[in-house]
């Protein structure tokens, strides 16, 4: 615990529906409908279809003002993934990639444990959404600091299995999905078809299992600090913050991972 953890601005809430347009429906089209020579092409129709997810991670860093782990490493999977299409690769490439990105974040939730910035707290505690110094001085007067500490590490553990998960389906969905070689209208479309996918296959399993992380956290503020949940939650505008602004935010970093 920190007791001393400045206190942040809630950021301006993230439009769903364009993160998926974005990240998932116009690349996919692309894909899927402008790769033949008549379009686009096989290779412009990848580069222009990764403009999209690539332009939205950018502005991501813009309209926050600082680097987001997880859109930073969205970006660069998204760079892995034209290099490895753009350059011809064995698709068991892109398999692994897909693999591997998922895993880092689950790493790097693990690892952030032994430093004084846990990504949970990024994730799920943090001053956009609770009122953490009500909550620190609640725990601190409950002397249940200790046992909060440790709830926070069994939730960066089911986050952790989240991520495992969504490693898990990324690897079995590009193996059994992107089977042909790059540079032709039929990677592009198999490539197409996995990005359509990625989002029911991946993001909502991971995010059901992000869910239970953030019940099992908050039930865990509300029984030691004796606060109800609408008390921890911070106030936004003129209203309180609810339970949909924790699960959007769930949402939003399992497709930040599926881009």
């Amino acid at each position: 615990m920190t007791p001393d953890t400045p206190r942040q601005e809630p950021p301006q809430r993230e439009n769903m529906l364009i993160n998926l347009a974005l990240n998932v429906v116009v690349p996919t089209l692309i894909l899927i409908k402008l790769s033949g020579e008549e379009h686009l092409g096989t290779t412009w129709a990848i580069v222009i279809a990764l403009m999209f997810p690539i332009g939205y991670g950018l502005n991501d860093f813009r309209r926050r003002g600082k680097i987001n782990f997880f859109s930073g490493l969205g970006v660069f999977s998204i760079f892995l993934t034209g290099g490895i299409s753009l350059l011809g690769l064995d698709p068991k490439y892109l398999a692994i990639k897909e693999a591997a990105i998922p895993a880092i974040f689950g790493l790097a939730t693990l690892l952030s444990l032994k430093t004084r910035y846990p990504l949970v707290r990024t994730l799920i505690f943090n001053g956009a959404i609770i009122e953490i110094e009500k909550v620190e001085k609640a725990l601190v007067e409950n002397n249940s600091v200790a046992d909060f500490d440790k709830r926070l590490v069994t939730a960066s553990w089911i986050i952790a299995g989240s991520f495992l998960l969504s490693s898990i389906l990324n690897y079995l969905l590009a193996t059994f999905i992107v089977t042909s070689q790059p540079g032709g209208v039929e990677y592009n479309a198999q490539l197409g078809k996995m990005t359509a996918l990625s989002f029911p296959v991946i993001a909502l399993p991971a995010t059901v299992v992000m869910i239970f992380a953030l019940v099992y956290l908050f039930r865990g503020i509300t029984k030691l600090t004796g606060m109800p949940f609408e008390t921890i939650m911070k106030v936004q505008g003129e209203e309180k913050a609810s339970v949909e602004t924790v699960t959007d935010q769930a949402l939003e970093t399992n497709v930040d991972k599926e881009r």
